[in-house]
């Protein structure tokens, strides 16, 4: 039986997501047995003072849109009076509005894939504050975005700004599992020996999802800041505190949803090394390292961290494949998948919930490191 389609479908990349919208165009060729190409010709030309505008090289009437944008893409640059400029999460942001600007309200649908939600962080309002990450989400509902699509929403609460459009938050658990038994072949997910780890309240519903899935234990550490003092925008971190059992020969995933200059990342993975540890793995969604490799080159040599595995959903420099201690989680058939799924109007809630690939996964490699160790996920897992 023929699916049948929302609209024509139509895949803008914003500037920094043209590698990443042509490998998720690949796979809707492919699957869709065509030659022909699913990406629209956009771009947002600047004026020498650094102003834009957004511009649609063709019609895009009766579109299922789908765009694609990356607000985190340092790695992106415009002239503006003859001086080289890197674009910010701010311009970034702009040139999205200006390319929804441009459809007219002509399109069918519109769904932005924002992989990283502009101002994510700024969720809640505890003093005299703005809410940036939900006005940016009101402001695009305005423009007749009708879809938001994220991975790892620092918290998906936010989508209460936005109460009548499509908020799917996506985790690439499945993927990072995946990427783990690929490049650390002799892992094995017994609960004696493989162990979650939080490295902060915050990252604690994603470790308990990791450890309900995989039957793990999980354990955390909280954060103890001097809030007498601010610096950079926050209250510093005086010390880690852990809660959890004995990590003594352990190998251990520390999950968060991002690696921002990395200085918390390597002092949990410190502690946890003083603790016993055999082997520290980290899983963090969004690699930003606003600090660059240096601390993670030391951390490696120190033997403090063994594998660092991020997706592709934001830039990062392509220098750091080199180094030994990273791993690139290629994201871009799940997104395709999700495309594929919402431009056919079905359900999403295979894609949601992936634990049955996740226990196939783990049994096949259990199999075939010939053990017979089988583990009791359990009722809740099952439940997600």
């Amino acid at each position: 039986m023929k699916k049948t389609l929302f609209g024509e479908l139509g895949v803008i990349g914003m500037r920094g997501c043209e590698n990443f919208a042509a490998q998720v165009d690949n796979y809707l060729k492919e699957w869709r047995e065509t030659d022909q190409s699913f990406l629209l010709n956009a771009e947002c030309p600047r004026f020498g003072t650094g102003e834009a505008k957004g511009m649609l090289n063709q019609s895009v009437r009766g579109m299922d849109l789908f765009i694609i944008c990356d607000c985190f893409n340092y790695g992106v640059t415009y002239t503006m009076r003859g001086q080289e400029v890197p674009m910010s999460p701010d311009e970034h942001y702009a040139d999205l509005k200006r390319i929804v600007g441009a459809v007219e309200g002509k399109a069918r649908r519109i769904s932005v894939i924002m992989p990283m939600l502009y101002e994510g962080r700024q969720h809640k309002r505890s003093r005299r504050e703005s809410l940036d990450c939900a006005m940016m989400l009101r402001e695009l509902e305005t423009f007749g975005v009708s879809n938001f699509i994220t991975f790892d929403a620092h918290d998906d609460r936010v989508s209460n700004a936005i109460p009548l459009c499509g908020f799917d938050n996506y985790r690439p658990t499945y993927q990072m599992i995946k990427a783990l038994v690929k490049q650390v072949p002799d892992i094995t997910f017994d609960k004696d020996q493989l162990i979650i780890i939080s490295p902060d309240e915050g990252a604690m519903g994603r470790c308990m999802y990791f450890s309900s899935v995989l039957g793990l234990d999980v354990g955390m550490f909280y954060k103890r800041r001097d809030y007498s003092k601010i610096v950079g925008g926050r209250n510093p971190i005086v010390a880690h505190e852990y809660l959890g059992c004995d990590l003594t020969g352990k190998d251990v995933i520390i999950v968060d949803d991002m690696i921002s200059s990395g200085e918390s990342m390597i002092d949990v993975a410190q502690q946890i090394k003083q603790r016993g540890a055999k082997r520290i793995f980290a899983f963090a969604t969004f690699g930003l390292f606003t600090d660059g490799p240096d601390r993670f080159d030391q951390a490696y040599k120190a033997g403090m961290l063994d594998k660092v595995f991020t997706t592709n959903l934001v830039y990062t420099d392509p220098d750091f494949k080199s180094h030994p201690w990273y791993v690139e989680v290629n994201m871009c058939k799940y997104v395709s998948y999700i495309i594929e799924t919402l431009n056919h109007d079905e359900s999403i809630g295979v894609i949601l919930d992936p634990v049955k690939k996740i226990h196939a996964l783990v049994d096949r490699h259990t199999a075939e490191m010939g053990g017979q160790m089988r583990i009791d996920f359990g009722s809740d897992a099952n439940n997600g």
